[in-house]
């Protein structure tokens, strides 16, 4: 319909009113995606230190993390999904479950039962996969790298929270590394602890970082120890920072030594390899207070 003086004016102001409506509707931007609400840290059933089964495999569950669509993850170690030995360390050499493996979160876990499940998710981030599919060959991020995340099911996000228990935090990430002497804390939650709850929040003490890895680890020993289904466990540092990711139970040349892969540098790493837009870390919505 062309448009004429000789036209009434209230169909002209009608016409009027309709394409500038149009016109909104095309030029409105897209509301941003809502962020989660989060479960009451003493009641959520998803949180870091949950109990986390990859083909029977359990390991322990690190920090929470989002992205851009408002989607939730819970992290723990790359080598959780591995497909080798559970001594294999390097994630240039081993590969990784195929995205998209189950994952289903568990409490109570033992020697004789995976305990109970709270929740489900999806393998969406492994940096061993990632690493066979861009191919890494920087050695210390190939020995260092260890971190996986994974999907939460949407009908499970309003059950999780992302404050380490007992500790509270993380309050963000640290990214100054430690010293010989300075303390961390860490909550493990393996199968072997046979679900006594007051050994999984536990401290330690570093070893001291070695430049000549890059920044990738952080050699340390805790009181008690890291165990096989600990791996994946989150460290903080004196201020609440995240620091790491548990690795490694060590063996020589520091017996019952643990190490943990930088979290700072694993996270950089994910973002730039994942594909995940606006992956970030969720910190903890209680106080850390390292009182033990």
């Amino acid at each position: 319909m062309s448009l004429t003086r000789s036209q009434p004016a209230s169909v002209l102001a009608a016409v009027t009113v309709t394409i500038m409506a149009a016109l909104l509707m095309v030029v409105s931007p897209t509301p941003a995606e809502s962020a989660p609400t989060w479960a009451p840290a003493d009641t959520a059933e998803i949180h870091p230190g949950t109990q986390m089964y990859t083909a029977g495999a359990q390991c322990t569950g690190n920090f929470v993390f989002t992205d851009a669509a408002a989607n939730v993850y819970v992290g723990y170690a790359a080598h959780c999904a591995g497909t080798g030995e559970a001594t294999d360390t390097n994630g240039c050499n081993v590969d990784s479950l195929p995205l998209g493996t189950a994952v289903t979160f568990n409490e109570g876990g033992s020697l004789v039962s995976e305990g109970t499940q709270v929740g489900s998710g999806t393998l969406a981030y492994s940096s061993w996969d990632t690493m066979d599919k861009v191919g890494e060959t920087d050695a210390n991020t190939c020995a260092y790298n260890d971190l996986a995340l994974v999907k939460v099911a949407a009908g499970d996000v309003g059950k999780v929270n992302p404050s380490i228990p007992f500790w509270g935090g993380p309050t963000g990430i640290d990214t100054a590394g430690t010293a010989a002497g300075d303390r961390v804390w860490t909550y493990g939650n393996s199968s072997l602890r046979f679900g006594i709850t007051a050994l999984s929040p536990h401290t330690g003490i570093s070893l001291g970082d070695d430049a000549a890895d890059g920044g990738w680890s952080h050699p340390l020993y805790t009181v008690t120890p890291g165990v096989p289904g600990d791996s994946g466990s989150a460290f903080l540092s004196a201020d609440g920072t995240a620091i790491g990711v548990l690795s490694t139970l060590g063996l020589a040349p520091l017996p019952a030594s643990n190490n943990i892969g930088d979290l700072a540098h694993e996270l950089a790493y994910a973002q730039q390899h994942s594909g995940i837009a606006g992956l970030q870390l969720v910190n903890g919505t209680e106080p850390f207070d390292p009182v033990l």
